[in-house]
């Protein structure tokens, strides 16, 4: 396990529960917005964190937090993925994970296994604009099996979309679509937040907020729009 970070305390990465997360180092994907660049560019990477003391810091935290997410980088990306989670979840830990969706075989296998309670699967753009999105060639059929499979697992699970300047009203509607031609009824969208000035140009622009609060809420049986405003905020229906 190639872990590049940890977050020994969070509120708000695992819906419901005190969680500590680990950042996992590598990704396949070349997002423009990606929140995590020295997880994902070699260039950036920094000093890893070894895996044996990620979990002698867990084993003292079993009273004190009640799961782990797992995120990156991209998760499904490291092999030995399997080992850590079943000695995270032998310590009584809920585990969420975070994912592209380009790995379906990995996927499959970690759920099968019933190493992971809760799955985010980040939805990068309409499929016709996909590879364009996420920065390299991304076979669509392995996203649409990763939502498909995730749905049927019976799992907790939330699909969401970062918004920016390239994904317009047209984009979001078509996505919309298409996660509801899936099946999907947890959906999530979120506004891309600058980090610094330079990624301004990133920033979502002519988004009507009121209106796809009313699309989501006819579309999904749980939403939300998150990061909208100055301050971290979520709407949501249950």
């Amino acid at each position: 396990m190639r872990i590049g970070g940890l977050h020994k305390h969070s509120l708000i990465d695992y819906p419901g529960r005190i969680s500590a997360v680990v950042f996992t180092q590598g990704c396949n994907f070349r997002c423009p917005y990606c929140h995590n660049p020295s997880l994902v560019y070699p260039e950036q990477y920094g000093a890893l964190i070894d895996p044996e003391e990620v979990l002698r810091f867990l084993s003292k935290r079993q009273r004190l937090i009640d799961a782990v997410v797992i995120t990156g980088g991209e998760p499904l990306l490291q092999q030995d993925l399997e080992v850590f989670l079943q000695k995270v979840r032998d310590m009584g830990f809920k585990v969420k994970l975070d994912t592209n969706g380009s790995r379906p075989d990995r996927l499959k296998s970690l759920l099968s296994a019933g190493l992971i309670d809760y799955v985010a699967m980040d939805y990068k753009a309409p499929l016709r604009a996909y590879s364009h999105v996420a920065g390299v060639d991304v076979k669509i059929e392995k996203i649409q099996e990763s939502i498909t499979y995730i749905i049927s697992s019976g799992v907790e699970y939330e699909i969401r979309s970062t918004i920016y300047s390239r994904l317009g009203m047209n984009s979001i509607i078509d996505m919309i679509s298409e996660l509801k031609s899936l099946g999907v009824e947890v959906y999530y969208l979120q506004i891309f937040k600058s980090r610094d000035n330079n990624d301004e140009f990133l920033r979502a622009t002519d988004i009507d907020i009121q209106y796809l609060q009313e699309y989501l809420l006819c579309h999904f049986w749980r939403w939300g729009i998150r990061n909208y405003g100055d301050a971290l905020s979520e709407t949501s229906v249950v």
